[in-house]
């Protein structure tokens, strides 16, 4: 499984999709999350707003990646 990093105390579903690299553009994550192809921590979810924290799961396309918190 993936890591993703980030800084701050969360990162919305749409944004991490694409910081990720599994989607190519914001439109493109909205789609996939509003078909509910995303799952967050095993359960699918729909909303591109989902604020994801630290040990947040998520899977998309045979790709998952976990949310870890950046070391400063």
């Amino acid at each position: 499984m993936e890591e993703l990093f980030i800084r701050d105390d969360f990162i919305k579903l749409g944004q991490a999709l694409k910081l990720a690299g599994l989607v190519e553009s914001g439109v493109e994550a909205k789609e996939v999350i509003q078909n509910g192809l995303v799952k967050v921590n095993g359960v699918i979810d729909t909303r591109r707003g989902k604020k994801l924290v630290v040990d947040d799961e998520v899977s998309f396309d045979g790709n998952s990646f976990v949310v870890r918190n950046k070391a400063l």
